[in-house]
């Protein structure tokens, strides 16, 4: 039997403002290596006996980067299924499981967040070939993480006393258990038979499903609906939206788990975290002597067990503890480590007063490269853009804005009416409102340019598209 890994990449990472974003969650950013979290993920799968190719769930907002971030590291999906919406990990384990099973009866699913970090990677490979033992004998396998503190911020797995009489390393689900309080999750560690919930699961494909049609038949109809009924997109392929729409929004753990005879667990110690909040961040990095977590270009003085992260210009932190200070172009958040969690009430404030910084970075990415702001007040705005070697902009035009491009250095093939002009370093031109126009990278070389825009009405939804070779609406 294979073993299909699937990646769910469809997660928001809110906890980790400013540098997560609603356009650039926490798994698509390089937190604690130069690689993001999912790159991270579909890595350590390479040593893994049996493995294919992986599958990955993710936001039809996501989709490009996920797919660049895949091309960044030579790694070729089986499949991207786009969300249109969430729905939480038991339709999207189902679609999965469905998609295997139609070309590998009896496949087995390795299911893996996207946003979590394993430090030890040959007691993940033995943990995963312990559960894929188990999951050929029928069962349903959980990951449970061997607990090193009284953490109030994870579900909790009981295990039984003893394990399978089949299997040594692996032990009977006696219940799942909500987040505690810390009194209890200190009763959980001294009991010695609790484990944190890590959310990974493998298991056949066709044993998920049938339990899954037992308990909640809802969710397996309408995903088999949204699977039927979907379309191929590029590299993607997009779920039946009214489909998907009705299904309930389930976990594993609630739709299958909780209710099945067959879920068993494996303990394991690996290094595990799900990187939940700056703290936790603060706990697996590397520290040096006066115990801080240091990325970026920073200076420091008398200060001891601090997380600084500086991402666009120079941080001075001086004589302080025990704080967490982001910096990003737009925003900068301090905050106390015990006060962390907090960071969600930002991100809400954010969102009552009608502001961006949740939602993007100054740096917008796009499928064809990425553009950022530098510069805007009454009737222009100033971006540099950059395009990526041969692709292209959409074939579009404006009803409220002028644009001037100058060429900062690559080459631009510039499609304006009905000329069609070659642009090097330092050259220009001008786009006027009402043009039909397309930028295109026509060299070698990363194509770099400022725009500046000028206009009545400077928004981005004033674009009317003629052709777009990403296929966007």
């Amino acid at each position: 039997m294979h073993i299909h890994p699937v990646i769910l990449s469809g997660g928001s990472g809110t906890r980790l403002w400013p540098l997560s974003r609603a356009a650039l969650p926490k798994q698509l950013l390089p937190l604690v290596t130069a690689h993001s979290l999912l790159q991270e993920t579909v890595l350590r799968l390479r040593g893994i006996s049996g493995v294919t190719a992986p599958t990955l769930v993710c936001n039809h907002e996501h989709r490009f980067m996920v797919a660049e971030q895949m091309r960044e590291i030579k790694a070729t999906p089986a499949n991207i299924f786009l969300e249109p919406m969430g729905r939480n990990t038991a339709p999207a384990a189902a679609i999965a499981a469905l998609a295997v099973q139609a070309t590998d009866p009896d496949g087995l699913l390795l299911l893996l967040p996207a946003d979590h970090l394993i430090a030890d990677v040959a007691a993940f490979e033995h943990a995963v070939s312990v559960a894929a033992e188990a999951a050929r004998a029928g069962h349903l396998v959980t990951f449970g993480i061997v607990p090193l503190a009284p953490e109030t911020g994870y579900g909790y797995i009981r295990r039984s006393a003893q394990p399978l009489d089949t299997q040594a390393e692996v032990y009977g689900v006696e219940a799942f258990v909500e987040k505690p309080s810390r009194d209890v999750a200190e009763a959980y560690l001294a009991a010695g038979d609790y484990l944190w919930n890590s959310g990974m699961f493998l298991f056949q494909a066709s044993v998920f499903l049938n339990e899954l049609k037992q308990f909640h038949p809802d969710i397996f109809a309408a995903s088999q609906v949204a699977l039927d009924n979907s379309t191929r997109d590029l590299d993607f392929v997009r779920l039946d939206r009214a489909a998907f729409e009705t299904c309930p929004s389930e976990s594993i753990d609630y739709a299958v788990m909780e209710r099945t005879r067959k879920a068993v667990v494996v303990p394991v110690d690996m290094g595990w975290s799900d990187i939940g909040s700056w703290s936790a961040l603060w706990e697996v990095g590397d520290k040096d002597a006066q115990g801080n977590v240091l990325r970026g270009d920073i200076y420091i003085d008398a200060a001891h067990n601090n997380l600084i992260r500086a991402e666009s210009r120079m941080v001075a932190v001086i004589g302080v503890s025990d704080l967490v200070v982001v910096e990003t172009a737009d925003a900068v958040m301090v905050a106390h480590k015990d006060c962390v969690q907090d960071v969600k009430k930002t991100v809400e404030y954010l969102k009552q007063h009608g502001r961006t910084e949740h939602l993007n970075h100054t740096r917008v990415f796009r499928p064809w490269g990425w553009y950022e702001g530098i510069d805007s007040g009454e009737r222009f705005q100033v971006k540099r853009i950059m395009v990526t070697p041969g692709e292209k902009l959409s074939l579009q035009m404006h009803h409220h804005r002028a644009e001037h491009w100058i060429v900062v250095s690559g080459t631009a093939r510039v499609t304006r009416d009905d000329e069609v002009i070659l642009l090097t370093e330092n050259q220009s031109t001008y786009i006027p409102l009402g043009s039909t126009h397309r930028l295109e990278n026509a060299g070698k070389i990363a194509l770099h340019m400022i725009e500046v825009q000028s206009g009545a009405y400077l928004g981005e939804d004033d674009i009317v598209r003629f052709e777009d070779i990403y296929k966007r609406n």
